[in-house]
């Protein structure tokens, strides 16, 4: 048990001098340029004045006082910052260097420290086909630290994804609008392949500041000649032999995974959500440039 927790710490002061070091050199100023200063929290509604913006209105309350209102708002001094991270059991995946969830679970505290140096709070939320685990927002090192022991430690429950139930706990957890990331490998498909969590989407992105970081590893884009193969779904358990040999099922089956990728851009598009996908065996740190970049 010593040796346990011994190893444990090993690793996470591993990736907190690694991640620490990145926001430091490279993420603090694009991630406050990015994110910082966006959020407008909502303060009151008052009689409309000369030279306020009609964009401002609020209807309901001018049709009930028969008399012009406006929203009024007022900048965010300090953000929310909300890691929605899926430890599902096809996050155990990886032909490269890492793992989906190892690479996750260093791009999530990269982000932290990022939030950290920027003054804001975080909260992680970890998800299978539930909420598994909710540590709400707060602001210091130790608090990290916790989330990044979390993310290295936490046996999930569940091996299924429920992208739309962690969006869900978002909506309700989080009252005001914070800046949330979604960190997946976004494996949550119905029978036909269309995304299962558009509804929840739909609403988290109406009411926070959403970004989907998507990780993927490159043997899940196509199927390698190698022969007879038994495939097993890690989450559902079932399998199947497939022959690999066979070019056209090879095409059937890239034709199949692009479909996906099409309908994920789609939804994200349709709602404006900041996305970018990122690989096991590629340098995260430009996917996440190129998300900032985005903003």
């Amino acid at each position: 048990m010593a040796r346990d927790a011994t190893e444990l710490l090993k690793k996470v002061r591993k990736i907190e001098i690694r991640t620490k070091a990145l926001s430091h050199q490279i993420f603090a100023g694009e991630y406050h340029s990015a994110f910082k200063g966006r959020g407008m929290a909502f303060s009151e509604v008052r009689e409309y004045q000369y030279g306020d913006d009609v964009r401002n209105m609020d209807w309901n309350v001018t049709a009930r006082m028969r008399s012009p209102y406006v929203k009024v708002f007022e900048e965010e001094r300090e953000m929310t910052v909300v890691l929605l991270v899926d430890v599902s059991r096809s996050g155990l995946f990886g032909t490269q260097t890492r793992t989906k969830r190892e690479l996750l679970a260093e791009i999530a505290a990269v982000l932290s420290f990022s939030a950290i140096l920027n003054n804001d709070k975080v909260g992680a939320l970890f998800f299978s086909d539930h909420v598994e685990k909710f540590i709400p927002p707060k602001k210091g090192r130790s608090h990290l630290l916790h989330i990044i022991r979390e993310m290295l430690e936490l046996q999930p429950s569940s091996d299924g994804t429920d992208i739309g139930a962690a969006l869900q706990f978002l909506t309700g957890a989080i009252k005001k609008k914070c800046t949330a990331f979604l960190l997946s490998d976004m494996l949550d498909v119905d029978a036909a392949g269309k995304p299962r969590y558009e509804d929840a989407l739909k609403v988290a992105a109406g009411r926070h500041d959403l970004s989907v970081i998507k990780v993927f590893d490159p043997r899940e884009r196509s199927l390698a000649p190698v022969g007879l193969v038994n495939v097993k779904d890690s989450e559902t358990g079932r399998s199947a032999w497939v022959n690999t040999s066979s070019a056209a099922t090879r095409r059937a089956y890239s034709q199949w995974f692009s479909g996906l990728a099409r309908s994920e851009e789609q939804l994200f598009n349709r709602y404006k959500v900041d996305h970018v996908d990122i690989s096991t065996d590629s340098d995260y740190v430009k996917g996440l440039m190129a998300l900032f970049a985005k903003r």
